[in-house]
């Protein structure tokens, strides 16, 4: 199966799910981003039991001892701005890895229908690594395709991590058949899509939420 919905099985990220849907919740910033940041560190604990490993030995203060170390540090990335908190949890926790940014967003007509226009984008060597791509709200899956796309001229990674809060249905679909081998963890999937492009029930724009409504639209 190549997509783990993390609330699928009861746990914690379940309210930490709820607490960034819930309106009177999201009143509170520091908490929605602690909420984001903390099921980026649970899909980051899910991926590590993936990734490859070696053997090393270490010194402790009594003997020489055999453990095991992940073989190959991954590369985090995310799209700015609303990616922050969900690429914080995953860096909080695998701490050695190298980091690349993509800045990606809707660019609106007056009838609120969108485009997605991409202008920056900074990557290490990929070649041979785990990728590992955080987007707090998976909704068309247009716009990561494109940063996907793009980060992929940096090199072949060893394998393709995907990470969203939520997504729904539709852009789950939409990016299995783009990246058939991506392995896709989402806090939770929602089934349905609104005319414009926005998950519902969802939770609204994560951006905002995280960090105050912009007026660029």
């Amino acid at each position: 199966m190549n997509t783990v919905v993390l609330s699928e099985q009861f746990s914690l990220v379940n309210s930490w799910i709820n607490e960034l849907r819930n309106v009177e919740v999201q009143q509170d910033r520091m908490r929605f981003r602690r909420n984001m940041e903390r099921i980026g560190e649970i899909a980051a604990f899910e991926i590590s039991k993936t990734l490859d490993y070696k053997e090393v030995e270490i010194q402790t203060p009594l003997d020489k001892v055999n453990v095991k170390e992940i073989a190959v540090q991954p590369v985090i990335t995310t799209i700015l701005r609303a990616g922050v908190p969900l690429f914080e949890g995953l860096l909080n926790y695998f701490d050695k890895a190298d980091c690349g940014f993509v800045a990606a967003y809707r660019k609106h007509d007056s009838n609120d229908y969108f485009s997605i226009k991409q202008d920056y984008l900074t990557c290490p060597d990929i070649g041979g690594r785990p990728l590992i791509v955080g987007d707090p709200m998976l909704a068309t899956g247009a716009s990561l395709i494109e940063a996907i796309k793009d980060l992929l001229t940096n090199g072949n990674p060893s394998g393709l991590h995907i990470v969203a809060a939520i997504a729904s249905r539709q852009g789950v679909e939409t990016l299995q058949k783009a990246y058939p081998d991506a392995k896709i963890w989402v806090g939770a999937i929602d089934e349905d899509l609104t005319s414009k492009g926005y998950i519902t029930p969802g939770l609204g724009d994560a951006g905002d939420l995280s960090y105050g409504e912009k007026l660029q639209r």
